[in-house]
């Protein structure tokens, strides 16, 4: 009989992927260095902008450029009074200042805890206040909000930086005149103390920190909880992340994917642990090239982008898919997504017409994954040259161990195919949530002499080893005494054709009370009509009565986190604060 303990997916790993790896005793940063001493003048960053007469233009930062700025940067944090373990908030979407304020902070000693600059202020202040952070990196157009918020909290140095420094000479002065007042990137001045960085990359060049740096060290804060209430830090220490990387590395590069020659699609935020090690370490370690964008949600721009600079490798959500295969430019062939060989989808289950539309539009391939913020950041993928398992989150990555266990304990082993909540053990795990002993407790536990994450996700896995998301622990809903997953549902509405994104959670009965009902929040394709009771017959040619959603509503836009995720949690809220209207 086959056991999870056997690891029985890797039988189904290809031939050259190792089972298990050797972890070098490195800080993440150290792959930067060695990637700069190895091919210095390649291109890491292409930062590029689309401005008037010209068009879109673009600028290469290189892999010695970004180790000597980030080294300079690093010298002024410390000298600044950054001292090792210390917390520095990067305030910015995906731009090349990012990354040199990355390294930089992890270089001197630091503690990334990087924000999602889009947030409200309270939100921003409670993070600052959370991490305690005394340093903050942040890009002009966001200069005001960090200082909105700074009394109050430990932050003792803002150092700003203009989306602009990294543009080519000329772009530089046009977008000074066309776009940088218009689009809220021009700054007059900067309070007493806070520092431009380029006046510090220029006066710290050629300097480095002298700062030890150990695999034990923490080096990542990542917020995390977006999607299921208070937002927590799961903290991560170098060998965490260091390992990850190399996880992804060994299980990906079979087929020479990723490697120098390769040109990644910045696109998910490297604020967010996604971005963040599946692609920006990801890139720094092999030596591939980022195209680096700032907003995914410029569909327009990242289209662009992939007509100008042709990534070959596309890290991104089901939305930002689904998005690229409806746009006119490219239903029209104007825009050609042939350049892409791999993409690699998670934060979300992958609607199946969404995959093979985008395959069939690249000639690459679309594949899930699975990761978390608590192990930061994949766990799971489907590999590259294997065949198509519809609906699965892939395989464990190398040196991974997974259990599913019984709801009504969380001790049990299960049967295989049987649901229940997925833990996983494995070389990346965090070391716990900051300042949240209780919490941590509730998700690492021992068990056998290994340490298990308790993932808050229901799953299963087939006699094959390849896994399988139902739903989200706290998402299920409890109808007429059977347990209702909304993913189910969901995937039972999109494969309507008027039916472009759907969302579903439980709320509270409205005619019985302490009971919940199931209800459908529906964007509509363009163009495209659709009834609620033509949606909820359709479901009901699939699923049992009790899974059928009895409520629908019609409703513009589903609320997202910045990875692309549904927030069901505010779907609940815009139907309570509308019943109480």
């Amino acid at each position: 009989m086959v056991t999870y303990a056997d690891r029985p997916w890797t039988k189904n790993y290809h031939p050259n992927t190792p089972k298990t790896l050797t972890y070098p005793k490195i800080a993440l940063h150290d792959f930067l260095r060695q990637t700069a001493q190895r091919i210095p003048n390649s291109p890491a960053l292409v930062t590029s902008a689309r401005l008037p007469l010209v068009g879109r233009v673009a600028q290469n930062l290189t892999f010695a450029e970004l180790d000597q700025q980030s080294d300079a940067l690093a010298a002024a944090l410390v000298e600044m009074g950054l001292k090792k373990g210390d917390r520095v908030v990067l305030l910015m979407p995906n731009c090349a200042a990012f990354v040199v304020g990355f390294y930089a902070a992890l270089k001197a000693g630091g503690v990334i805890a990087a924000a999602n600059p889009t947030y409200p202020a309270d939100m921003l202040k409670n993070q600052l206040n959370d991490c305690g952070a005394e340093f903050v990196i942040s890009l002009s157009l966001f200069y005001k909000l960090a200082k909105s918020v700074q009394t109050g909290t430990k932050v003792k140095h803002v150092i700003v930086t203009n989306v602009k420094e990294y543009l080519p000479p000329l772009a530089k002065v046009l977008f000074g005149l066309a776009r940088e007042k218009k689009d809220g990137h021009y700054v007059e001045s900067l309070a007493e103390g806070d520092k431009w960085l380029p006046d510090l990359l220029k006066q710290y060049a050629g300097r480095k920190p002298n700062v030890t740096v150990t695999p034990e060290d923490v080096c990542l804060f990542q917020y995390t909880g977006g999607t299921t209430g208070v937002s927590k830090a799961a903290v991560a220490t170098h060998a965490a992340l260091v390992a990850n990387v190399l996880q992804q590395e060994a299980f990906l590069s079979v087929d020479g994917i990723p490697g120098e020659k390769e040109i990644f699609l910045g696109a998910i935020p490297f604020f967010h642990v996604f971005g963040m090690v599946a692609v920006l370490s990801m890139a720094i370690k092999t030596g591939a090239r980022i195209i680096v964008v700032p907003n995914a949600r410029d569909i327009a721009d990242v289209i662009d982008c992939i007509h100008k600079f042709q990534p070959t490798l596309f890290h991104g959500v089901p939305a930002l898919y689904n998005a690229i295969n409806n746009h006119p430019k490219v239903k029209a062939g104007e825009i050609s997504l042939k350049s892409i060989r791999a993409c690699i989808s998670g934060s979300a289950p992958l609607p199946p017409a969404t995959k093979q539309e985008f395959e069939r539009l690249s000639g690459g391939r679309l594949l899930e994954g699975f990761g978390m913020s608590e192990a930061p950041t994949a766990s799971h993928v489907n590999p590259l040259n294997g065949t198509d398992h519809p609906g699965s989150i892939g395989l464990p990555l190398p040196d991974m161990d997974m259990r599913i266990v019984s709801l009504d304990d969380g001790e049990t082993d299960l049967p295989i195919g049987e649901a229940g909540e997925l833990l996983m053990s494995g070389p990346q795990l965090m070391v716990g949530y900051h300042n949240m002993p209780d919490e941590t407790a509730r998700v690492m536990r021992e068990h056998n002499g290994k340490l298990w994450l308790y993932t808050g996700d229901i799953a299963k896995m087939d006699e094959e080893g390849y896994f399988y998301i139902v739903d989200r622990k706290k998402d299920m809903a409890l109808i007429g005494g059977f347990n209702v997953y909304p993913n189910n549902v969901e995937k039972a509405l999109k494969d309507h054709p008027a039916v472009l994104e759907v969302g579903v959670a439980a709320i509270p009965h409205p005619d019985r009370p302490g009971q919940e009902a199931l209800k459908a929040w529906v964007v509509l394709q363009p163009e495209a009509q659709a009834t609620e009771q033509e949606l909820i017959e359709f479901a009901a040619k699939t699923l049992p009565p009790y899974s059928v959603p009895r409520r629908i509503a019609f409703i513009k836009e589903l609320p997202k986190s910045a990875v692309g995720k549904t927030l069901r949690r505010e779907l609940v809220r815009m139907e309570m604060e509308g019943s109480k209207q």
